[in-house]
């Protein structure tokens, strides 16, 4: 054990300029963040011996998302990985995110038994599966619903067979001893629905300030604040995800030129029902005008 780093961290935290800066990201709430922090920490091995400053960047990333990191909650944690602490969202964070936006009518994620399941259609995106029997026998996969107050809504689902190809493609822990959450059945279960629902709402939600983050900074190590490194991905990016983001970036640009109403009623076929509330935001700012 590294006595060293432990103390290191345990420095870091009792500093002023530290402890301050919780304060004005948590207000009241920073000392029972800090103690939290400190707590798991000190009940880790391996994180007493990661880099302390990973510690840290972990611990203001799941602070400036207002995310507790106690690990019964399931909203965040802070796990140790290679000598570095990775921040890792949970699914519950994912919703929680999604919910503060106030856009989100319904959204959640499930697990699909092999008594519910009958079948999904991959066109139209209808899922045939009977959720008001208790499930029973093996899991066989997960589904993902949304649906925003604007009327937009998604389904998706994913075999297990498909979550465990995913993640031998995106995570390099996969399979690789007994720290790996992938290995953990119940661990498994909350990494798949996990995955499900952050790539539905990457790909069809509301992408707050908040998600943004929450998304990149996810199963990242920060040795410098913001910069994310991907220590347990062989694939950084999900290119199809960053593809949809960065065509929805370029809409919210023709969004924001367009000057009178008639301009921006050239666009309107071309916005995709989840950014709908932001065109109708600049259709009333330009009435106003």
């Amino acid at each position: 054990m590294s006595s060293t780093n432990q103390k290191s961290a345990l420095t870091l935290f009792n500093q002023t300029n530290v402890q301050e800066k919780f304060e004005k990201l948590l207000g009241k709430k920073s000392q029972g963040f800090i103690s939290s922090v400190l707590q798991i920490v000190n009940g880790n091995k391996l994180l007493q011996n990661a880099d302390p400053m990973t510690v840290y960047n972990a611990a203001a990333t799941a602070a400036v998302l207002d995310l507790p990191i106690n690990p019964n909650l399931g909203f965040a944690w802070i796990v140790p990985y290679k000598g570095s602490a990775q921040f890792q969202m949970g699914w519950k964070g994912f919703v929680q995110l999604a919910l503060r936006t106030n856009q989100y009518q319904n959204i959640n994620t499930t697990e699909v038994y092999e008594n519910q399941f009958k079948s999904f259609n991959r066109l139209t995106e209808e899922l045939e599966a009977d959720f008001d029997v208790p499930g029973e026998g093996e899991i066989v996969g997960y589904a993902g619903y949304m649906k925003l107050k604007s009327g937009f809504s998604k389904t998706t689902y994913w075999s297990k067979e498909e979550v465990i190809t995913h993640a031998k493609k995106y995570s390099q822990a996969y399979g690789k001893g007994s720290m790996s959450p992938w290995n953990d059945k119940e661990q498994f279960h909350s990494m798949a629905k996990k995955t499900v629902l952050k790539n539905l709402i990457s790909k069809w939600g509301i992408m707050s300030v908040e998600m943004q983050t929450a998304h990149l900074a996810d199963q990242s190590v920060q040795k410098e604040v913001g910069n994310y490194d991907y220590v347990d991905s062989s694939n950084t990016i999900d290119i199809e995800a960053e593809n949809i983001n960065e065509e929805e970036k370029r809409i919210k640009l023709f969004i924001d030129k367009a000057d009178t109403l008639e301009a921006l009623e050239l666009l309107k076929e071309s916005v995709p029902e989840q950014l709908m509330f932001y065109y109708e935001a600049r259709e009333d700012e330009l009435q106003i005008a």
